[in-house]
């Protein structure tokens, strides 16, 4: 149940986003970058929602248990609303930034600002991770292991790709992804390791 809880989560907040997006187009008179900003992001999490519909009942079942524990429940409240803030703040950000904020020190502080709701995620990772058993402890830093050093190999190799000019990267572009991968591979390799120990 609480997968299919977490799940309409990004549902409301892909639906919001694009409502947002759709005011901005037809009643407020938003820029086109502003109103793309918001249907990338409600698509996005669309995009989320519609992965949890093709996970194995095994492991929806093995989140739904896990989830159920005082430290999931935990883990889950701050998690929300940290993706909501992430979403406001990385919006706010680049639309700031793109207004021609003058001041060097403050251009940095608003385009560091979605980091903040970023770092709430991760506190509450750790405080989830320390709260766990033993076996679930092991299968989250085994899979927060194996991400990293995929995200660190990918990242390497990128990084000479661009090197030997194969191939041509924004550098910021590829920084910015490095989060997002991290996350997703971590998810892979989670699910990997749980059906591994069960």
């Amino acid at each position: 149940m609480t997968m299919r809880r977490f799940m309409w989560i990004f549902v409301a907040i892909g639906l919001g986003s694009l409502a947002l997006a759709g005011a901005g187009r037809f009643l407020l008179a938003w820029p086109d970058r502003m109103v793309g900003m918001w249907t990338g992001i409600g698509a996005g999490y669309l995009l989320g929602a519609s992965l949890f519909l093709l996970m194995p009942r095994w492991w929806k079942s093995h989140c739904d248990e896990m989830y159920a524990q005082p430290a999931g429940r935990r883990y889950l409240r701050a998690l929300w609303p940290a993706l909501v803030a992430y979403s406001l703040a990385l919006v706010a950000s680049i639309w700031w930034i793109r207004l021609g904020i003058e001041s060097l020190p403050l251009r940095g502080l608003v385009a560091v600002l979605p980091v903040l709701p970023i770092a709430w995620m991760m506190h509450a990772a750790l405080r989830y991770l320390r709260e766990i058993d033993e076996l679930q402890r092991r299968i989250e830093t085994e899979a927060i292991g194996a991400a990293s050093l995929l995200v660190a190999l990918v990242y390497f190799a990128g990084g000479m790709l661009e090197k030997a000019e194969v191939v041509r990267m924004d550098a910021g572009v590829a920084m910015i992804w490095v989060f997002p991968m991290l996350c997703g591979l971590y998810g892979i390799a989670k699910m990997v390791l749980t059906r591994r120990y069960q």
